[in-house]
């Protein structure tokens, strides 16, 4: 043996004993950005974000209109204490150490219907940052009903062992009957504008109109998002997994840990539309047995399987996994937050990507208050929640700038969206979005997902252009009529100076025909009647 093949393994046996596992919490602690944490200002509005979006999940499971309030308080100047606090069902006591001390916990995942969580990061996350920013624990209070106790906890997330550290577990008084609390300290700063808190409370508030938030900020003003409606939004039923939405890893997955004891019992319990005539037409095209045991199918056979139910026809999954917010909701909305002259919103049907199913909504308000020679004000939303970063990576905003908006009466430049006084809310609904990152800010550019979005705005297009040019002729006919009347008295002295009839009655003539005539173009419907 040589002295470089000794050296070698020496530094071979060396570097092995630096292997270890590094654990989730781990890593997002090293990696934190991934999460929306990437600066003082992106912090806080994930801060929030991450508990309205479970506590409104909450409110609506338990069918429970939700009342959500936020609190953000000074305690340095690159500090806020933010407290937020629901009327949903409460957590069980056991479970309260799980969802807030336990990265990767949750039913969300496993569940295949449309809901705003997926991954089970989100809040436990906070927690997270909150002690990596101020070294301070989490405190949560949670109450599952009036005759029960409310629980306080006090925990931090142990990062080495994906775990909680509970620092305080005890019984206290509390003045809601229900309902769940969480108080962390972040290294945060508050800010207003488009990407600040008080937007996104907005903007929540439009694609939740069934939701009443309130907000107080750091200077202690108080600010209210009043419910549009006391209607419940339609509630997503869980569906099974489509086969034309599963990968090989996963269909081997499933194979291996699947409870069917067939291959036939598998394809038909397993999966949403696959009847048992289909499952036997699978497995014959697949030359595979109808009774071989799911967890002995190989990895050839596996693949085999795949092929074959890529090429069977089977029907779309069921739809009644989404909950939309709904046009006539989604027009209340728009109408309680923005001033306007023209409202339209509109819902399309449920349709397929890749076995998942999902539907676009699209709601427009046009004129009032608003500026029109800037851009647009473009709200994008995944399954009820705001998106307030990555704007230009988003396949929303790709699909509004490749709309040709002029059609519509709106200026647009090539490749830009489009000017005008207009709001424009954009809402993808699906079992699963598919996020460009982590941070949940971007939809990935699915052409199906596209083509759909701008199937919508085309619908809203056509009800806006109508609108525009309506009103630009109705305001023509103003100025043509304010032009008309200015004039009246002198075309009158003209013609009682030519005919000698008199001058007053002429004028009342012009007037009587010029009113006979714009009621006339009010009943054509050719001119607005405020006119």
């Amino acid at each position: 043996m040589n002295k470089q093949t000794t050296l070698s393994e020496t530094k071979a046996h060396e570097l092995a004993t630096k292997q270890r596992e590094i654990s989730v919490s781990e890593f997002f602690t090293k990696n934190r950005h991934l999460l929306g944490f990437d600066n003082p200002r992106k912090a806080l509005l994930t801060t929030v974000k991450e508990a309205i979006d479970n506590s409104l999940d909450a409110c609506e499971e338990a069918r429970i209109l939700p009342i959500l309030t936020v609190t953000l308080k000074q305690t340095r100047e690159d500090r806020l204490h933010v407290t937020v606090r629901d009327n949903g069902p409460g957590i069980v006591k056991e479970q309260i150490p799980l969802i807030f001390g336990k990265l990767l916990y949750g039913s969300k995942f496993f569940s295949y219907r449309q809901q705003r969580g997926q991954q089970g990061i989100g809040v436990s996350a906070v927690v997270l940052y909150s002690q990596l920013t101020t070294g301070k624990s989490a405190k949560i209070i949670s109450r599952i009903g009036k005759q029960y106790p409310a629980h306080f906890f006090e925990l931090n997330l142990k990062s080495k062992v994906n775990e909680a550290e509970i620092v305080s577990d005890k019984e206290i008084e509390w003045d809601y009957e229900h309902g769940t609390e969480i108080q962390v300290d972040i290294e945060a700063k508050y800010m207003k504008g488009k990407q600040g808190v008080e937007e996104y409370l907005r903007q929540t508030a439009i694609a939740n109109p069934h939701a009443e938030i309130a907000f107080i900020d750091p200077f202690g003003t108080s600010l209210s998002f009043p419910r549009a409606t006391k209607e419940l939004p339609l509630e997503s039923k869980e569906i099974k997994p489509h086969p034309y939405g599963i990968e090989l890893g996963a269909l081997i997955t499933m194979l291996k840990l699947t409870q069917a004891t067939t291959l036939l019992s598998f394809l038909t319990n397993d999966f949403s539309r696959i009847s048992l005539k289909v499952a036997k037409e699978i497995c014959a095209q697949a030359h595979l047995s109808e009774r071989s045991r799911p967890s002995r199918v190989a990895r050839q056979e596996a693949e085999k399987l795949y092929d074959t139910i890529k090429q069977v026809k089977i029907i779309a999954p069921p739809t009644d996994c989404l909950s939309p917010i709904g046009e006539e909701q989604l027009q209340k909305s728009l109408h309680k937050e923005i001033v306007a002259e023209f409202y339209c919103a509109i819902t399309r049907k449920p349709v397929v990507y890749r076995g998942n199913p999902f539907l676009i909504e699209i709601g427009l308000a046009y004129g009032g208050n608003q500026l029109g020679d800037d851009s647009i004000t473009l709200y994008r939303f995944a399954n009820k929640v705001p998106l307030q970063y990555q704007q230009g990576a988003c396949a929303i905003t790709k699909a509004v700038t490749e709309t040709s908006w002029k059609a519509y009466g709106l200026s647009q430049s090539r490749g830009g969206l489009p000017v005008g006084p207009l709001t424009l809310v954009v809402h993808l609904a699906s079992v699963w979005v598919p996020f460009t990152s982590e941070g949940k800010e971007a939809v990935a550019h699915y052409d199906e997902i596209i083509k759909e979005i701008k199937l919508g705005l085309q619908d809203c297009g056509r009800k806006l252009g109508s609108y525009i040019r309506k009103h630009i002729k109705a305001k023509h006919q103003k100025e043509r009529v304010t032009l008309f009347v200015k004039y009246v008295p002198e075309v009158a002295a003209s013609l009682h100076a030519l005919t000698g009839e008199d001058d007053k009655k002429i004028a009342a003539y012009l007037q009587s025909y010029l009113d006979t005539h714009m009621h006339s173009l009010v009943q054509e419907g050719k001119i607005d009647g405020n006119v």
